[in-house]
């Protein structure tokens, strides 16, 4: 799931980018009609990255949750193995801190 919306994001915003690129390039060294076609197409793809960034951030606020969930179902079922669990990185925690001293 994080890896086709990480790539479709990181598309979005190079597109972000080299728009406002053109559009200071178009800025620096034109006036009139070539500059407005530049800014309306810089101002189309921050508004299509703006709302993929919304469904993005919706998605992994349902994930988030769904994981939540899951894990508090996971823990009712089963408290022992999940206070052994819990015991066991800390012990694996400890070591390796005091490894490292």
């Amino acid at each position: 799931m994080s890896e086709p919306i990480t790539a479709k994001l990181l598309e979005e915003l190079q597109a972000v980018v080299r728009d406002a690129e053109a559009l200071l390039d178009a800025t620096a060294a034109q006036t009139g009609e070539h500059i407005a076609s530049v800014r309306a197409r810089a101002e189309e793809t921050v508004q299509q990255a703006k709302a993929h960034l919304a469904d993005t951030q919706d998605e992994l606020l349902q994930g988030a949750r769904d994981a939540a969930a899951a894990t508090e179902g996971y823990i009712k079922k089963n408290p022992w193995q999940t206070v052994g669990l819990a015991a066991g990185v800390g012990l694996v925690i400890g070591l390796l801190l005091r490894r490292r001293d």
